[in-house]
């Protein structure tokens, strides 16, 4: 379907990046059911009251993920398909993929989990290099064309 596999693989890796945003957004909506924490009067006075209407750590948190999540995936979203159009080694690509999505994943674990630093610098750290070096390869390539 996809003309050539180094995409196809940047295509699989994306997709998962994206369900797993999706699904930190669902545990952030499930937190704040749980935690009757609504940002919205309309939601609040839905499920009980407007004293609902109120911030909680735990939501609070969830929602941070998300975010940290959102400003980093676009980035290499972009990145990630750029590098794909240098026509990488799959294995050098699939590498890249790999260790950003691993990073990522162990970062919103060691976030939503509440693990003990710094695991989650140290994944957050660990999916910048694939980004960083995607993004050197890039600018390599558009200089000397």
């Amino acid at each position: 379907m996809l003309p050539n596999r180094v995409l196809s693989c940047f295509v699989v890796y994306s997709a998962l990046l994206i369900v797993k945003m999706y699904v930190v957004a669902i545990i952030t909506g499930q937190v704040r059911l749980r935690k009757k924490a609504f940002a919205n009067p309309e939601d609040a006075v839905r499920h009980g009251g407007l004293q609902y209407q109120r911030k909680d750590e735990d939501v609070e948190r969830c929602r941070r993920a998300h975010r940290n999540d959102m400003e980093n995936i676009l980035p290499f979203l972009f990145l990630g398909a750029v590098y794909c159009m240098l026509e990488p080694s799959l294995m050098a690509a699939h590498a890249h993929f790999l260790v950003f999505f691993l990073g990522r994943l162990l970062h919103t674990v060691a976030y939503l989990g509440k693990l003990r630093a710094p695991i989650r610098s140290v994944a957050y750290s660990i999916a910048q290099l694939p980004c960083f070096s995607m993004a050197v390869q890039i600018l390599v390539a558009a200089l000397s064309s």
